[in-house]
């Protein structure tokens, strides 16, 4: 097997060694040779991590934005991770053997994270190259023996393994040949060998070619030109104490610390023992940045920052250099451990499942993931976490992350952001910590319904009102936010009086303006209830209602409606008295009605003309029409009397009503009797006696019951004072007589034609409650030629009824 083979078959035995414990242990190892081409893949990550082909592109894998995501990417059809760009291995470890690049790979729906490591293999893309295209060599002649070995510069292969410096080859010539050492650290350290004694006469200059080649596939090789120059004695080279210096300096130290002092000593005298220090060309770059020589004392130094984080080792190659002639060196190597001091503070990195937690997830929500690193080794590199105290999150550590999950509910409502303070502090001496803080949004949930402030509403408006007006704004206010507060009114579903709610009133469904939609009658409608309702835009949707009481006030905007007397058309209602009434005799009474209320319901009534102004007049608030004396012959027959009905509102209603007074003789000329009424009559005699001993049994019973009333009311005044008498009790005694007087109306031929019973309302006279008396009338009874009885019965009647609901006790005629 030569080196080729041997090569891939070592890239496949670690290939498969590092993706077997990946696997097993949940974090991936690939290996991929470098300069790969874009496209190239490297491993199916999603076959790896049992990912089902179907959830590649639904759960997102990707490779997390940071470090050396730039180099690979995820394919979303199979899952297999591919080379994004070239990779150059010596540009990313340099000369370290193993160069491992770390990625995290997210997976989300639900969210998970992956440790990917990437072994890059080294291809054989470097040539060996010298630090010097052309060394030097200065031997003085005789001053060597056959066999003494001369060190060469090494040359530089940044490839490594079978790739890097496998073998010298010098060009042959009589007096040198090569000789090859195999260092500690697998490097070849050439040499050349002086074959015999080397005579300056003879030939004072040789010129040799070194060739470096390397062992990878398709072996590349550099040379470098040998100039050996013959000079005369200088036969003692410089010698340092030891060949390997090893020292321990811990990292972080001072700059310009001495952390060597170097001895070389030289046997020779004068220039020749005169020394100066230098590093050697194999002297990586790196570490001459760090420390410094002094080339005449020998002291190394640091210039520059010691990290063991960056390097925890450095090797010198150092060589000292007397100043004869030829010049002669020693060489030594120091090689300096860096020790770890707790000098890194944790790293705390935080990756969110989601970018807003909704307010009604569960105790144990994933939130995200915590990522803690700590760039220290050993007890300083190892970490512990905490968390704010009195929060209703926690961690929970798994595998090398922590998951940051819910402890406790969320009410958006009470706490819209949480701020999480995260402090990692390492278990170093001292101990070193370090925190993050991590803002935690709530997600809004509609959780609550839109809530009116107050339970009810109620708006008065006067009734006649213009339709649009606006009656009154109901506000609702909802504590969640977005759409889950977005609002929108309306109005229950009802009916008042038969119809639709809607056609009563309108509600903005944005402002919560409710406005009239028709004119309201406060004789229709005292009070419309309607409810209103509020809802939410959020998912269910969620509301409230809350009850609008609609107070219509009453304005004066009906006429007095006369009841009686009616007038039809063009003829007035008329009534007949004798002429031989009294005064206070009840002509008539006006009866009326408003469909207003309060006072534009309050009714009084006057007379605005009438035939004589000393002959009637009207009460201001029963409507009862009397004379003001008795009648004289010289009176008119007939008067006209207009009455006018006014309410109490503003602006105030009247109507007016015209009533025909006509004046009857006492005589008036009887009419012709039927022969039935002849037929089935008694004596003229037998009909005045049962007249006189109604009389007298109607006046004895009126006289008890006034008795028994009056001896109730001054027994009830002994524990109330409030009952009232209808009639004053200094007049009684003298005016009860007179209250009840009989006239008798006769025929010419001497024969009875009526009696007129009449009570005389007293002059001064105040109202009377039920309390008092009760609710009595004794009808009006009229025989009269001209038939009009049943006219006089139905006005007494309506007269009653008025006086009854009014509660006020009218005096009554009986006739």
């Amino acid at each position: 097997m030569n080196i080729q083979d041997y090569s891939k078959a070592w890239q496949v035995a670690f290939s498969f060694l590092f993706c077997s414990w990946g696997c097993a242990s949940r974090q991936i190892y690939y290996s991929v040779a470098e300069e790969s081409d874009a496209g190239t893949v490297v491993g199916n990550v999603a076959q790896d991590l049992g990912l089902d082909q179907t959830a590649i592109s639904k759960r997102r894998l990707h490779v997390a934005s940071e470090g050396n995501s730039r180099f690979f990417s995820i394919d979303q059809k199979n899952g297999a991770l591919i080379i994004l760009e070239r990779i150059d291995r010596e540009s990313l470890c340099g000369s370290a053997s193993s160069c491992v690049l770390r990625l995290e790979l997210v997976a989300e729906n639900p969210l998970e994270l992956f440790s990917l490591e990437i072994q890059i293999l080294d291809i054989n893309d470097n040539a060996p190259t010298f630090p010097v295209a052309n060394q030097i060599i200065k031997i003085i002649e005789q001053g060597s023996s056959p066999g003494t070995h001369i060190p060469l510069e090494t040359a530089h292969d940044p490839d490594l393994g079978v790739n890097r410096v496998a073998q010298y080859r010098l060009n042959k010539n009589p007096y040198f040949s090569l000789s090859v050492t195999n260092q500690k650290d697998g490097n070849l350290f050439p040499k050349l060998v002086l074959e015999k004694i080397l005579d300056r006469e003879e030939k004072k200059e040789h010129i040799l070619t070194l060739t470096a080649i390397d062992g990878g596939e398709n072996p590349q090789s550099g040379t470098s030109q040998i100039t050996v120059l013959i000079f005369d004695i200088n036969d003692n080279a410089p010698v340092f104490d030891q060949s390997i210096y090893k020292i321990s300096i811990l990292e972080n130290l001072s700059l310009k610390t001495l952390i060597l002092y170097l001895n070389a000593t030289d046997l020779d005298e004068g220039i020749n023992g005169e020394i100066e220090y230098s590093f050697h060309h194999n002297t990586l770059e790196a570490a001459k940045k760090v420390f410094s020589l002094n080339a005449q004392t020998g002291e190394i130094l640091n210039k520059g920052i010691v990290d063991f984080e960056v390097a925890n080792v450095y090797e010198l190659s150092v060589r000292a250099i007397d100043k004869g002639i030829p010049e002669l060196e020693g060489r030594c190597i120091v090689q300096i451990e860096v020790v770890d001091v707790n000098d890194n503070a944790p790293e705390i990195k935080f990756t969110p499942k989601v970018n807003e937690v909704p307010e009604s997830a569960p105790v144990g929500t994933v939130v995200g993931f915590i990522t803690v690193k700590d760039r220290d080794s050993g007890k300083n590199g190892e970490v512990k976490l905490e968390t704010s105290p009195d929060l209703p999150f926690k961690c929970q550590p798994i595998s090398n992350y922590y998951t940051l999950v819910t402890s406790g509910p969320l009410d958006r409502e009470k706490v819209s952001q949480y701020t999480i303070t995260l402090i990692a502090s390492d278990l170093g001496s001292p101990s070193l910590s370090s925190q993050a803080t991590i803002i935690i949004n709530i997600a809004d949930v509609n959780d609550n319904s839109p809530t009116f402030p107050q339970f009810a509403y109620n708006v008065l408006i006067s009734e006649n009102n213009e339709p649009g007006r606006l009656l009154c704004t109901v506000s609702a206010g909802d504590p969640d936010e977005r759409d889950n507060a977005k609002l929108i009114y309306s109005l229950a579903e009802s009916h008042i009086d038969g119809s639709p709610v809607s056609s009563f009133v309108y509600i903005n469904s944005d402002t919560g303006n409710i406005y009239a939609q028709r004119s309201f009658d406060y004789e229709q409608f005292q009070v419309l209830q309607i409810t209103a309702r509020v809802e939410d835009f959020g998912t269910p949707k969620l509301f409230s209602n809350v009850s609008v009481f609609i107070f219509i006030q009453d304005t004066n905007d009906n006429y007095p409606s006369i009841l009686y007397p009616e007038n039809s058309g063009e003829a007035f209602a008329q009534e007949t008295i004798p002429r031989s009434v009294s005064a206070g005799y009840l002509v008539s009474k006006v009866s009326a009605v408003d469909l207003d209320s309060g006072h534009n319901a309050w009714l009084t009534y006057s007379l605005v003309q009438s035939g004589s102004p000393a002959l009637f007049h009207i009460s201001e608030y029963t409507g009862e029409v009397r004379t003001l004396r008795g009648l004289q012959e010289t009176d008119n027959t007939e008067y006209r009397l207009v009455i006018s009905v006014s309410d109490h509102g503003e602006p105030l209603l009247s109507s007016t009503v015209s009533l025909i007074v006509n004046i009857m003789e006492n005589m008036v000329q009887e009419s012709p009797k039927t022969p039935e009424f002849f037929a089935n009559s008694k004596s003229t005699s037998d009909i005045t006696l049962y007249l006189i001993v109604s009389l007298v049994a109607i006046s004895l019973v009126s006289l008890v019951t006034f008795i028994i009333l009056i001896v109730k009311c001054l027994r009830k005044d002994q524990y109330n004072s409030s009952c009232e008498f209808c009639f004053s009790s200094n007049s009684y005694s003298h005016s009860y007589a007179d209250q009840y007087k009989p006239t008798l109306y006769l025929n010419t031929d001497g024969t009875l034609k009526y009696m007129e019973v009449r009570m005389a309302p007293p002059e001064t006279q105040g109202p009377c409650y039920p309390a008092c008396f009760p609710s009595t009338a004794i009808h009006d009874l009229s025989f009269q030629r001209n038939g009009n009885f049943s006219h006089h019965n139905d006005l007494l009647n309506e007269t009653k009824s008025l006086s009854e609901s009014n509660c006020v006790m009218t005096p009554n005629q009986v006739r």
